[in-house]
């Protein structure tokens, strides 16, 4: 069996720690294809049963005048918008199935659409029973508002829900992102819970459903609480006891470069917490603040002591890294992406990492089970100084039979693409096609900046690789 480079040596400093062998070990997170199917069907027919409970409750019936028809529509977008929202809870839980199929960039963008469908949906949702009830009764809508918010059981605190969901939803929008640092985001957000939270009553006490029928009564109940178990048991229960489990304490610290470094963490079976590929959300106990979790790809294959992340200073937390103590203690949430041997089809991959991208890049490159000249490692940087871990990178490369391109350069100005400025003479496609023959037949794996994995992702394409074998992580928020 090939052996593999270990960067995670016990003993600090010393050279015998970077030359120390060890076999690489199979994947762990077989991803089955129909999985993907079976959280999708579940997600519609959640949607397809409050309609049907709407209809049953006599919602078509209550069609007959303007008021009646405006109301009962209202209820509809009401009932649509509640389920929305909590399969937007369910998607950011951390389900295993659901993570191990879509990987968390996404799923970020599903919550982020299905919330702005939610909040629309509840707005319309107001303004349609407004509408309603202020001609069924013969009240102009200011009359109308006031008695709903002031003479109806929960609505204070269904109001106040309003403001905290439509608070998180503008805080979403990518242009207020920009404007806010991930910890302060990250806190506006966790209010969409206590939004959550505030609008039950109101269904419970004034919602037509809730009151009238049996069998929609015990939809709802098990939604809600399916929705706060997985939070509970994936959010806070597993997370508090994986870091109880394996005990991991920061060992070293290694700059690795230009504002980068290495953070070496030693504990029990680390091994058994992560796969090469994926990223964890690592909480360092050694400062205020320490309960805010940034995630980071693991950088080498945990061994059964040790386990590493590679960093680089790109604000909020990451700069502080450079100065943790050892023995600080370290709380981990995860793991969690779809950057991992699980998800592979074919024998050839091909590697792209961009940036501090190439940490899971490198990590997979030692794991990946392969045959001299499989796997291909694209590693895309500025300078030549910004290519961290390259000493590593060419001896897992040496080792493992696996080929290795350094594309170095500023970017091309002009027109989205991942190659630098001295291969502007070709096209995105071209140049992939030249560095991977046969890259179609392969899978390919993508971690960088986003612009530049979605034009990494276009060349793949343009080589004729289909988008189910293009395996990307985003970071961004």
């Amino acid at each position: 069996m090939t052996a593999v480079l270990d960067p995670l040596g016990p003993i600090p400093g010393a050279a015998a720690a970077h030359h120390r062998l060890r076999a690489p070990r199979p994947h762990r997170l077989a991803v089955p294809a129909w999985w993907r199917d079976a959280v999708g069907v579940a997600t519609w027919a959640s949607m397809l049963v409050v309609v049907a409970l709407w209809v049953a409750g006599g919602g078509v019936q209550d069609l007959g005048g303007l008021g009646e028809a405006l109301s009962s529509l209202g209820r509809l977008a009401g009932l649509v918008s509640a389920d929305l929202l909590l399969i937007q809870v369910l998607l950011m839980a951390r389900i295993p199935m659901v993570e191990r199929v879509y990987g968390q960039d996404e799923l970020a963008r599903r919550h982020r659409w299905v919330g702005f469908a939610s909040v629309s949906l509840m707005l319309v949702h107001i303004i349609l029973l407004i509408l309603g009830y202020a001609i069924t009764d013969q009240v102009n809508v200011v009359r109308q508002t006031w008695d709903f918010v002031v003479d109806y059981p929960g609505m204070l605190l269904a109001t106040a829900a309003t403001g905290l969901l439509l608070l998180v939803a503008g805080t979403s929008i990518r242009l207020a992102r920009a404007k806010l640092r991930y910890e302060s985001w990250h806190l506006l957000h966790l209010y969409a819970y206590l939004g959550v939270g505030l609008s039950i009553p109101h269904e419970l006490w004034t919602g037509a459903e809730f009151v009238s029928s049996p069998w929609a009564r015990v939809y709802w109940w098990t939604l809600y609480l399916a929705a706060l178990a997985a939070y509970l048991i994936w959010r806070v229960a597993l997370p508090l006891w994986r870091s109880h489990a394996h005990r991991l304490v920061v060992e070293r610290v290694v700059p690795e470069g230009p504002g980068v470094v290495s953070v070496i963490m030693r504990g029990r079976r680390p091994d058994r917490l992560a796969s090469a590929g994926q990223f964890l959300t690592w909480r360092f106990r050694d400062r205020p603040g320490w309960t805010r979790g940034n995630p980071y790809s693991i950088s080498a294959v945990p061994t059964t002591e040790r386990i590493r992340i590679t960093v680089k200073d790109l604000g909020d937390n990451c700069a502080s890294l450079a100065g943790l103590r050892p023995g600080t203690r370290v709380m981990v949430e995860g793991p969690y992406g779809r950057l991992h041997a699980g998800v592979r089809t074919r024998r050839g991959v091909t590697l792209m990492g961009s940036g501090i991208g190439i940490t899971p890049m490198r990590a997979l490159l030692e794991e990946l089970e392969q045959e001299p000249g499989e796997v291909t490692l694209i590693y895309r940087a500025s300078t030549e100084q910004d290519l961290v871990l390259r000493a590593e990178l060419d001896s897992l490369a040496a080792q493992r039979g696996a080929r290795v391109f350094y594309v170095v350069g500023p970017r091309i100005g002009g027109r989205p693409s991942w190659l630098p400025r001295s291969a502007a003479h070709l096209g995105d496609a071209e140049a992939l096609a030249h560095l991977v023959p046969g890259i179609a037949d392969q899978d390919v794996y993508l971690c960088g900046a986003e612009p530049w994995m979605d034009a990494a992702a276009a060349a793949a394409r343009a080589c004729g690789v289909p988008e189910g074998r293009i395996h990307r992580e985003r970071f961004g928020w």
